[in-house]
């Protein structure tokens, strides 16, 4: 893919422009490549946040919106690399690539896997401009190719969750491929096989039809749940460890369970709040560790469907939220508006609570927003209450 003067110029100048409205004027540019230079465009900005290592090198060329919006970001790929390593690696649905590059770090032999032959020749151009030259490009069919390769120390494979009209698919049967189907022909070309599944399965039918899961990771982006990973191995053990995951720019929370450890967690509940209140970050949530926090970090569950906490010390390493309760009320019309005497607006959330937070917002008369947290929850007593925060 060769970029003009013409359009690699107009690229530069209107990088930050609405892309939509740049399109309109095309006329006005008869020598640059629209089409190419719209979708460039449309890439820095994602990349921007999305994947800033690249946004940052001069010479990155971008895909379609739609390869764009599947690719990992940077943050969940740099998660990734840290989980594998070793001398050879097969990346069997390398897409736009950005997985396949950064766990490339980790190998000393890399081969990037697609059957599309314009993302081919993309990966192979931002390899080399990323300075990746240990990454060899085959362009097939990565079960034909899986079929034939010799044995990797370490294969990835994410399945494309969209079926032939486009819409979102999240059954593992329902991916294209199959990869259930497929793991023991993955386990004999390589002793550790990373899946990328959609964080909406459930686990606990990811983990029946995966049964040579080594290991579980659940991984979350600001507290967004954005992907379930296996590593499988016909090693793994009986009882499979899931790490809770939570990336920020400044942090990560980990939290790392079996589900044989939460049947058998003592689980504490609260007949009355406390000084503080948590909750779970969203891969926390999903994994279900919910007797197995308030093991943990002797924190009380306020209802066994609630999935908020509280305690009396602040627990300051909780993988989550953590709030001071600074007040509390029924939903008594008079005890809500003396609660919320002075307070115009209200980030509000529902857990375990008949209302929905449009019910709620039009009942209490609060916008959205500003340093009050709201919970509407219900206590292990039945009592419906709404509880008044401050974030800490």
């Amino acid at each position: 893919m060769k970029l003009n003067n013409e359009t690699l110029q107009f690229i530069q100048a209107h990088q930050q422009e609405n892309v939509r409205a740049l399109a309109l004027q095309a006329a006005r540019f008869p020598f640059v490549d629209m089409p190419l230079a719209l979708t460039q465009i449309a890439g820095l900005q994602i990349a921007a946040e999305k994947i800033p290592t690249w946004h940052a090198t001069e010479g990155v060329l971008y895909p379609k919106h739609l390869s764009l919006e599947q690719c990992s970001s940077e943050m969940t790929a740099r998660y990734k690399a840290s989980l594998i390593q070793g001398d050879t690696l097969a990346d069997l649905t390398g897409g736009f690539g950005v997985d396949c590059a950064f766990l490339s770090t980790k190998f000393t032999q890399t081969t990037y896997v697609e059957q599309q032959e314009e993302l081919c020749r993309l990966a192979a151009h931002n390899f080399q401009i990323l300075k990746l030259h240990h990454i060899k490009v085959e362009n097939c069919d990565g079960v034909e190719y899986l079929h034939q390769m010799h044995p990797v120390d370490c294969l990835f494979i994410d399945p494309a969750r969209r079926n032939e009209q486009g819409g979102k698919t999240i059954a593992i049967a329902d991916c294209i491929p199959d990869v259930a189907e497929l793991q023991k022909l993955l386990l004999s070309k390589s002793r550790t096989v990373m899946v990328k599944l959609s964080p909406m399965l459930d686990l606990s039918l990811a983990l029946r039809d995966m049964p040579c899961t080594k290991e579980v990771h659940i991984v979350s982006v600001n507290n967004e749940c954005k992907e379930l990973l296996l590593i499988l191995s016909e090693k793994s053990g009986q009882q499979t460890p899931i790490h809770c995951i939570n990336l920020t720019n400044e942090t990560k929370q980990s939290f790392c369970f079996t589900r044989e450890q939460e049947q058998e967690a003592v689980c504490t509940y609260a007949d009355s709040l406390e000084t503080y209140l948590y909750e779970p970050n969203a891969s926390l949530l999903k994994a279900g560790a919910f007797k197995s926090i308030s093991y943990i970090y002797k924190v009380k569950k306020l209802h066994p469907n609630s999935h908020l906490y509280t305690s009396e010390k602040l627990i300051e390493d909780f993988p989550g939220r953590a709030f001071r309760i600074t007040g509390t009320c029924s939903f008594n019309k008079n005890e809500i508006k003396k609660s919320l005497e002075g307070v115009k607006k209200a980030n509000i959330s529902v857990r375990n609570f008949p209302a929905s937070v449009a019910e709620l917002r039009k009942r209490t008369k609060l916008g959205d927003g500003g340093e009050v947290y709201l919970f509407a929850t219900t206590l292990n007593n039945e009592k419906k209450i709404l509880v008044k925060c401050m974030k800490e």
